[in-house]
């Protein structure tokens, strides 16, 4: 089975105005408006870099057209891609193997993340470790008390200084949207019937971890496993797992309200949506070396 993990670090992405435009015209006229509407720049920069991942991957990997590609989102806001119908394009119709393909992205801090996996379902949360802005620890945690159970309360409180407090808390945050992602249930979600049990192996920027586990309405749960690494000191990634195959979620057919998108621009796949030439969408100018590269990947279990 097919398996992908980005990550590209957006907050050292400074695109002039004429490679902001380019990027523009590489998305969906309505994401286009969207991130549009952004009040702050920031939060729109890691929008757009999260549908041009997403759109690099349906490109490389499932093999659709740069300008076939048409993207919507699940009552709950889960990206799927939407197929054409077999009348409206002369793209061969997707194997059963691409249709499989179920995929999930996530953006905070200075990073954003795809996860993407044939057969299985998949959510991915990032989350940066970040002090609290208006408020103690102790008070913020006291506000978030009924997202966690006594357990995880215990794990989040006992792990040291405060700053290695709130690294717990972000820990099991990215766990717990992670999930939410994967099954697409959105807010309606009581986040304490998940409670997760951590690796006894740290996870570090060099090795991630794959023995965390969920309890789910107090059972362990076999059917879902969870891949952790950390991007750098401050940025902690969570992918889901589920093992129970679904059928082709992350995939649909064609349906009418798409019918009367109007054409996509000429926008290669193989140039940069961040800057015409020979540069790929994975290195945009002005950005450090790292700013994108693959997610370490844990240990294979013994």
């Amino acid at each position: 089975m097919g398996s992908v993990r980005w990550a590209f670090r957006y907050g050292s992405w400074t695109p002039t105005r004429s490679e902001w435009l380019y990027a523009a015209r590489c998305i969906q006229r309505e994401e286009k408006e969207r991130i549009g509407q952004f009040v702050f720049a920031r939060d729109a920069k890691s929008a757009m870099v999260g549908r041009l991942l997403l759109r690099k991957f349906v490109c490389e990997r499932i093999a659709v057209p740069w300008s076939e590609i048409q993207l919507a989102r699940s009552p709950r806001g889960k990206p799927y891609l939407v197929l054409p119908e077999a009348t409206t394009t002369h793209t061969p119709p997707l194997s059963r193997e691409a249709q499989r393909w179920s995929f999930n992205i996530s953006h905070q801090g200075e990073y954003a993340v795809l996860a993407a996996e044939q057969g299985l379902q998949v959510g991915v949360d990032v989350m940066k470790t970040t002090m609290p802005g208006s408020s103690s620890v102790s008070q913020f945690f006291r506000i978030m008390t009924r997202q966690f159970t006594e357990y995880e309360w215990s794990v989040i409180q006992s792990s040291g200084s405060e700053r290695q407090q709130l690294a717990a808390f972000y820990r099991h945050w990215a766990l717990k949207e992670s999930f939410i992602k994967a099954i697409g249930t959105g807010l309606g979600f009581n986040l304490q019937r998940a409670e997760f049990h951590l690796s006894p192996q740290p996870v570090t920027e060099e090795q991630g971890q794959h023995r965390t586990m969920m309890h789910l309405d107090e059972e362990e749960e076999h059917s879902w496993r969870f891949e952790e690494c950390l991007l750098d000191a401050d940025h902690h990634v969570a992918v889901a797992l589920g093992l129970h195959s679904p059928p082709p979620a992350g995939v649909r057919t064609h349906t009418a309200q798409h019918q009367h998108n109007p054409p996509l621009p000429p926008c290669k796949p193989q140039q940069s949506c961040g800057v015409a030439g020979s540069q790929t969408l994975t290195r945009p100018p002005h950005s450090s070396p790292d700013a994108r590269r693959p997610l370490p990947r844990p240990p294979s279990p013994t």
